[in-house]
């Protein structure tokens, strides 16, 4: 309207150019993060912690500064990604993450529990307001690229992540099963509801290679990510075989001495944006 002061409070919820209130929190005064890049997955048991850790070691080799922010509060697992146990410490200003050996920064409220194995028993808005802190509260120091390890679904974490965190691009991870593939619609129609641009597919557990012939093998069967990526004009970045030395490197908290080449194509996509 012509006569509009820029002032909503003033105006009637029927103005067209009332603006719509904003939901993004502010980062703790001390943090500097250039990008904030979701993993996110329809279901739980594809690798989506796999594949956040080595996006993030990936990105670390080649000189950006990194964090994890690990948003999976009652199935949290990163720390022990890279072998990370207590944060750097608190002061006035804030929390200090963990740093692993090659100096990414993670965040985790399994760095909070006194034992890592006593279960998180919070209600959603108990655990949404948790995963909010790590970025409200947490000192992330000069990061290139903070990834943000989600927790399976649509529920109240993901909703929290992409209104309250300035969520640049998300990165979905699937797997070959018909059934993860009708679930990864969902994640992709919410990321598309709270427009949020979805850069893209990484298929984990694609195939299996075999250690003396060199065949792959389908193990899940065939995939059909070609064609729902093709239905929502979205490409695959990668397709991750099913390999014993990463889930080795995983549970021994050695995630930067894997190999990241198979996620480069995701790596491109990221730093594209």
């Amino acid at each position: 309207m012509s006569s509009c002061s820029g002032n909503c409070s003033t105006c009637g919820s029927d103005c067209a150019d009332r603006k719509a209130e904003s939901l993004l929190a502010d980062p703790n005064p001390k943090s500097k993060v250039k990008k904030v890049i979701a993993v996110v997955s329809g279901k739980g048991g594809v690798g989506k912690s796999t594949v956040t850790a080595m996006l993030a070691v990936s990105m670390a080799r080649q000189g950006k500064r990194v964090g994890v922010l690990d948003a999976d509060i009652t199935g949290p697992s990163i720390p022990t990604a890279f072998g990370v146990q207590e944060c750097q410490g608190a002061n006035d200003d804030g929390l200090y993450p963990a740093l692993t050996k090659g100096g990414i920064q993670v965040m985790s409220i399994n760095l909070l529990l006194d034992d890592p194995a006593s279960p998180v028993v919070w209600r959603g808005p108990v655990i949404a307001g948790a995963v909010k802190q790590f970025w409200t509260d947490v000192i992330w120091e000069d990061v290139d690229y903070l990834f943000v390890d989600m927790p399976p679904g649509t529920g109240d974490v993901p909703l929290t992540v992409f209104q309250s965190l300035p969520v640049d691009g998300v990165v979905i991870v699937t797997s070959p099963q018909d059934l993860v593939t009708m679930i990864v619609s969902k994640a992709v129609n919410m990321a598309n509801m709270m427009h949020i641009p979805v850069l893209g597919f990484v298929e984990n557990y694609s195939y299996l290679e075999c250690p003396d012939c060199g065949k792959k093998i389908s193990v899940f069967g065939q995939s059909h990510l070609d064609k729902l990526a093709q239905s929502y004009g979205l490409p695959v970045l990668a397709r991750l075989p099913i390999d014993p030395k990463v889930a080795e490197c995983y549970d021994s908290g050695r995630m930067e001495d894997v190999d990241t080449a198979p996620v480069m194509g995701a790596v491109q996509a990221i730093e594209k944006m």
